[in-house]
């Protein structure tokens, strides 16, 4: 990647996360960044492209974050804490302002939108993610599980935002143990 497309990648996706993806202008992102309009078109041919790029680098931290999470928990039961923990940790990170594929998806809402596509490419693999961890738990049931762990994290990056994030995270851990152990009791 080349310094100035890592110079543009980097102020779109603190100025668009801070502010917003409809609010925040290409002359803006070209300021902040110190590159002309040439070259920002010349790495990113359009606002969408430089918004599905902003996506994918998001995309690609939180893939690589789960990996982390999968790769040096001790069980299965722990990869999926692990998993839950990190997204406690960015909530009650300094500058959180939820979820930044909620928050396109508000903003973006037509389906047929690139930004839209994907923000939900995103939500696919992340949902298919949590199944497999709740599949490699050996317990019954891992998609409506992983469900339950998708929505359980949706709302805590809502309400993370909303309100103090410490008895969100709470909650939400909380609720995370609650489906491990329904489901280990639920084995039969």
């Amino acid at each position: 990647m080349s310094e100035a497309r890592a110079r543009l990648l980097s102020s779109a996706t603190r100025l668009f996360y801070s502010e917003g993806l409809h609010s925040v202008g290409i002359d803006r992102v070209i300021a902040d960044a110190g590159v002309t309009r040439a070259t920002l078109y010349r790495h990113f041919p359009s606002k969408d492209d430089l918004l599905v790029a902003y996506l994918s680098a998001a995309d690609q931290a939180i893939r690589a974050g789960v990996e982390v999470a999968r790769t040096g928990a001790d069980s299965s039961d722990d990869a999926v804490r692990a998993v839950a923990r990190s997204i406690a940790d960015g909530i009650r990170s300094p500058g959180f302002r939820g979820c930044a594929f909620l928050n396109a998806a508000a903003e973006y809402p037509d389906p047929a939108h690139p930004v839209h596509q994907a923000v939900l490419a995103h939500r696919h693999w992340f949902l298919r993610s949590v199944t497999e961890l709740f599949e490699q738990t050996g317990k019954p049931a891992a998609e409506p599980a992983a469900r339950h762990f998708v929505m359980l994290r949706d709302g805590a990056m809502a309400a993370g935002c909303l309100s103090d994030p410490a008895p969100v995270c709470e909650t939400f851990l909380r609720g995370v143990e609650g489906l491990l152990s329904y489901r280990s009791e639920s084995r039969g």
